[in-house]
């Protein structure tokens, strides 16, 4: 299989991850405005937040790889970025797997005790940790000579096709804009709770803000699309990739900024605390920031230094 193929199918890999992580996200966001939420137990809150840091770090995680193919590599399909997508990939899955488990005990809990709850819990996240990465460690050590040669024999780099650029550019959109959509839509039905009215003004307009910036997450991801058709007529031209790849950088900066300041909300809400509240966004948005923009920065900075082969 060539790298570019390669490339194209850890994309849709990550697809399939991200997807579900953001539903995930959105209910965490959306769960801390239901009635049954305020009758909750102190270790219950804790474990709540906990859940929702470890599925946001997820999402940091899924969605690395495809902001360096933008800033780093500028669409071009490298033996490095393979790697970064692997390794993103994996390192998601152990908080995927933490959050899962816990939002399994909480669920458990009200209906069968802690003990058993946490026996859930802990059962998922253990099951969840050996398909994901158990079972691929042992197949992984029984081929490790042929996947070491495999893997050395591939190129650096390999050329990559100005319409290959611009399908990997569109899938890197759609790993995107469904879990956003379905965000927002999770955000915009908290609008309409009793919770939410009982909130203080700023906290309101905070969300608010919140809202704008996902939907403006949505537009972003959207306009590819939308320019492809409308604008070049479904011809691919260099134009149209810069284009692209803009609107899909404005997007990851966008969503961050949303990402950060509804978590900020929710915590604020759970613990009652405005300072836990704004500790929790600004820690947020320095992981999103650094993992989306910062390092692929550095990055870049350190290829263009060196010579290009």
């Amino acid at each position: 299989m060539s790298l570019s193929k390669k490339v194209k199918a850890g994309l849709d890999e990550t697809r399939i991850l991200i997807l579900g992580s953001q539903i995930l996200l959105g209910f965490q966001f959306q769960g801390a405005f239901r009635p049954a939420f305020e009758h909750l137990p102190f270790h219950d809150r804790v474990v709540w937040i906990g859940a929702l840091g470890l599925i946001t770090l997820t999402i940091a995680l899924l969605i690395t790889p495809s902001v360096q193919h933008r800033m780093v590599e500028g669409g071009r399909d490298t033996k490095r970025l393979l790697g970064v997508i692997g390794r993103y990939a994996g390192l998601s899955l152990a908080p995927f797997a933490l959050a899962l488990g816990a939002d399994l005990f909480l669920a458990a809990e009200p209906v069968l005790g802690l003990g058993p709850a946490a026996a859930i819990g802990l059962a998922t996240c253990g099951l969840a940790l050996l398909f994901w990465y158990g079972l691929e460690a042992l197949k992984a050590r029984a081929n490790g000579d042929k996947e070491r040669t495999m893997t050395s024999r591939e190129p650096e780099y390999e050329h990559t096709t100005l319409e290959t650029k611009i399908e990997q550019m569109l899938t890197e959109a759609r790993v995107v804009l469904p879990g956003a959509q379905a965000l927002l839509g999770f955000q915009l039905v908290i609008t309409f709770s009793e919770a939410f009215e009982k909130l203080p003004f700023a906290t309101k307009v905070v969300h608010l803000v919140a809202l704008g910036l996902l939907a403006l997450t949505v537009v972003w991801l959207m306009a590819p699309a939308a320019f492809h058709r409308i604008v070049y007529a479904g011809e691919d031209t260099p134009e149209f990739h810069a284009l692209g790849s803009r609107f899909l950088l404005a997007a990851s900066v966008t969503l961050a900024l949303g990402i950060s300041a509804d978590l900020g909300v929710v915590v604020a809400k759970t613990v009652a605390s405005d300072i836990a509240g704004v500790l929790a966004a600004v820690v947020s948005l320095a992981l999103l920031v650094g993992l989306w923009h910062v390092h692929p920065l550095i990055l870049r900075a350190r290829r263009d230094a060196a010579p290009f082969p």
